[in-house]
């Protein structure tokens, strides 16, 4: 069965129909489900006659039920913190709140104020302006932190300071080198010969300066195009220069009006975007919850309305450290007749015995998904990504995607960098850092149970974030590590709820056994000072 088709991106004359008709969104509405855009999820509002898949309809699929306990579901430990955790983490926020309110009305904020607006919309919504004015420029100084090194097992970043508050920022001269817990250098791929990217720069230059579709083409990309596909055991790829663009211009070519998406709660940004352009109809199902997706899945097949319906999913979730069970994802799928997309961002050359990602990891035949999606800027030490399946598939990216006809083609130095690590990873070199990153993965998580600290995630995640709940920890947590030697990335709201911030440590096949040590002394003489042990699990022994 065809995989995905394409579609056309016009909608019929009673558009004011069709657009209401793809307003709709399952799931609670407290929740933050994917983000909140004008107090919408994904883009719409609730339908008020559906329930998550459970309200009654006229017919039924006729399909028999699944029984999970034959599959493989479990995708990674989420410990809930305790009542009095939550409800200080909430006060701390709103105390936080309420002096920037005070502040607000008593100092004048040092930024540009909107003028002669009257009769247009504002630029800027309320509570986002505030938000960003008085909470994040708070911790600001832990984020968007500058580097005058390559991100390798170690990184140098350039110190700053503010006089101001926060409010601005500005050098002090000096440099820090710390071992570089936060960088996407999965398999240590940033620091590879340089010799081949040079050439390719002496002879192509540094940019196309063309998209695909016009002359943005070289023999760089249909090698590498060719090589991606036959490291995935698919038919064909097609490889973009962003690895944002790759899903937020590719789904408006695979998806439309007529289409149902389930996507996954805790799905990129990037996907998002890609299925409100696509102005697919989107309903959320619990992360990584496949008897809420069957629900889901069931009560569109009911419905007998929609073209095809499609599960939007991503092989390790960045935020969370999470695994999908992708094998019982696929049961799903043909069980129902689904179709599925699989975003392998931070799976692909991270998971696996051969460094495929989650389709190598789980034994899964590249067959059974539909479209791969990856990206070339973790594991690859690039830039850039792909869609890969079935040569019908990427043929309807090239011609119905944005990307091939309006985006830039991608650089290059930056295909011959992708290609380089192709090669390391398919090498004998290459099963060797497969194999470092996941020795480190086990000994940090194991080291990090151990302390008492909570930590979400599966054990086999290269993403092992550490919860610590509220913003002022966030920062303070941040500031300990780098004055131990550590660079990490503090993570909080909106990219988490509100009362889950947390640390966010990215593992590399590059970390020695001492520099791993070294932080996890950093991070445990940091749970000592700022109160961090806040697991009520048994502790594993050291």
């Amino acid at each position: 069965m065809m995989a995905v088709e394409t579609v056309c991106s016009s909608l019929p004359n009673n558009s004011t129909v069709q657009l209401n008709k793809l307003e709709e969104c399952n799931g609670k509405q407290e929740k933050v489900l994917n983000g909140k855009a004008a107090n919408f999820k994904n883009g719409y509002v609730k339908n008020t006659q559906l329930n998550n898949g459970t309200g009654k309809f006229a017919k039924s699929d006729g399909l028999p039920p699944i029984d999970w306990t034959q599959h493989e579901t479990f995708a990674g430990s989420f410990e809930k913190s305790t009542l009095l955790t939550a409800a200080l983490t909430h006060i701390g926020l709103y105390i936080l709140m309420f002096l920037g309110f005070i502040n607000q009305l008593l100092f004048t904020p040092k930024v540009a104020t909107e003028k002669n607006r009257e009769g247009y919309a504002p630029l800027y919504n309320p509570f986002e302006q505030f938000f960003s004015r008085y909470v994040y420029r708070r911790v600001q100084h832990c984020f968007n932190r500058p580097i005058c090194s390559a991100p390798d097992a170690e990184v140098t970043l350039m110190e700053r300071h503010s006089d101001d508050y926060n409010w601005t920022f500005r050098f002090t001269g000096k440099k820090r080198v710390c071992i570089n817990l936060g960088s996407y250098n999965y398999l240590g791929m940033s620091m590879l010969e340089r010799g081949p990217v040079a050439d390719a720069v002496r002879k192509y230059g540094l940019a196309m300066a063309s998209p695909y579709g016009e002359l943005g083409r070289c023999e760089l990309h249909d090698k590498l195009e060719a090589e991606i596909a036959d490291f995935l055991g698919v038919e064909a790829a097609i490889v973009f220069g962003m690895g944002f663009a790759t899903n937020t211009l590719s789904l408006p070519g695979l998806l439309g009006p007529d289409v149902l998406a389930l996507s996954d709660e805790n799905n990129h940004s990037s996907l998002i975007l890609g299925m409100r352009l696509a102005r697919a109809t989107v309903r959320v199902f619990r992360h990584n919850d496949v008897k809420h997706l069957e629900q889901l899945a069931r009560a569109g097949i009911a419905e007998g309305k929609w073209r095809k319906i499609v599960v939007v999913v991503e092989g390790v979730y960045s935020m969370e450290g999470s695994i999908v069970p992708l094998r019982a994802v696929v049961a799903l799928k043909k069980q129902l007749g689904l179709q599925l997309y699989l975003d392998e961002a931070h799976s692909i050359g991270a998971l696996g015995p051969n460094g495929r990602g989650v389709t190598d990891y789980w034994a899964v035949s590249p067959a059974d998904v539909d479209v791969l999606m990856g990206t070339f800027t973790k594991s690859f030490g690039a830039a850039g990504g792909y869609i890969a399946g079935s040569a019908r598939m990427v043929r309807a990216v090239r011609g119905a995607g944005h990307a091939a006809t309006y985006a830039h083609a991608m650089s290059p130095p930056v295909v011959q960098q992708v290609r380089e690590a192709l090669h390391t990873m398919r090498a004998p070199a290459g099963r060797d850092r497969f194999r470092a990153l996941q020795r480190n993965v086990h000994y940090f998580r194991q080291r990090l149970e151990s302390m008492g600290v909570v930590v979400f995630g599966h054990p086999d995640s290269p993403v092992v974030p550490m919860l610590v709940y509220t913003f002022s920890k966030m920062a303070a947590t941040v500031e300990l590590l780098t004055e131990c030697g550590i660079a990490t990335v503090g993570v909080g709201f909106p990219a988490t709820p509100l009362n889950k911030a947390r640390i966010r440590f990215c593992l590399s096949a590059a970390h020695t056994r001492e520099q791993l040590d070294a932080c996890l002394r950093g991070i445990q003489s940091a749970a000592d000072t700022l109160g961090l042990r806040y697991s009520r699990r048994p502790r594993p022994p050291h």
